[in-house]
């Protein structure tokens, strides 16, 4: 008898693997870690698959979780659209901000759905730097925006903590002296912190490989140019995370916020977009 995939047992799986911790994830979702655990154990009995590995640093995820995972994000955006749906059918024009990070990742794809969904409200995703971000929300481009929140003007409605991972080519040496590294171009604040992770490890380093853009650095990083420091969704294909800490040093978490303009408030459109990015950040 086929068995259905919950949509708990999907959540508390994209939850843990965002997070990259056990522990957070049951934070995050008001369970105790014990019952979190089953849960994910319950998931991989009905998928046949190990979905994450589990380390004494946190989880990252297995190739069957890598497989199920963009199915589960969507599955979730798509039952959220759905109950949104059969209450209300919303028309107008939000505008929404994205960090580069999230542009290549299955956001997009959520927000594709809920327009689907809503064939009368047009969604503008815009992408760009932080200082350009704000200057859009003053000229009321933007009416909403997952990002780096410390650029905005207006304090986040809702932040999030998610780890950063070092991700490489399958071929990449890590012992590399100097640690060749990709980044991201000025402007961007989570350069300081993986630099400053390396220079506590005495890990000496050389930037050979710099881009605004997200596929941009993907592309480096597949061509085995070096290392970059990217959020878990955002490595892909012919990429591997690595998170031995004997290798290369653990980083700090970076925080997601949710930022919405406060001409905004009571918009029924805005507040859907608002319960998308919830659901997918």
């Amino acid at each position: 008898m086929a068995q259905d995939l919950e949509t708990g047992l999907l959540r508390a799986f994209v939850t843990a693997a965002r997070a990259g911790s056990i522990s957070r994830a049951a934070q995050a979702l008001g369970h105790t870690q014990p019952a979190l655990s089953q849960q994910l154990r319950r998931l991989e009995r009905i998928t046949g698959q190990r979905l994450l590995n589990r380390t004494p640093s946190g989880v990252t995820l297995a190739p069957g979780g890598e497989a199920l995972m963009p199915y589960a994000e969507r599955i979730l955006a798509l039952s959220a659209q759905a109950l949104t749906s059969a209450r209300t059918s919303l028309a107008g024009h939000c505008g929404v901000g994205l960090i580069e990070d999230l542009t290549t990742a299955r956001l997009p794809q959520a927000l594709a759905d809920f327009a689907r969904v809503h064939p009368g409200a047009t969604l503008e995703m815009i992408s760009m730097p932080g200082p350009e971000m704000r200057q859009a929300f003053e000229d009321g481009r933007l009416h909403i925006a997952l990002c780096d929140p410390a650029y905005l003007a207006e304090p986040p409605r809702w932040s999030v903590r998610r780890p950063l991972t070092w991700a490489a080519s399958t071929d990449f040496d890590p012992s590399a002296d100097p640690l060749p590294l990709i980044m991201f171009s000025q402007p961007c604040r989570w350069r300081a912190p993986v630099l400053a992770a390396l220079d506590r490890a005495e890990r000496r380093w050389q930037i050979i490989f710099e881009s605004t853009s997200l596929t941009g650095i993907q592309a480096a990083v597949r061509a085995g140019l070096g290392v970059a420091a990217l959020l878990p969704v955002s490595i892909e294909i012919g990429m591997t995370a690595i998170d031995d800490t004997s290798v290369l040093p653990a980083m700090p978490d970076v925080e997601l916020g949710l930022v919405r303009s406060s001409s905004t408030d009571g918009d029924p459109l805005v507040n859907a977009v608002e319960a998308v990015l919830r659901n997918v950040a």
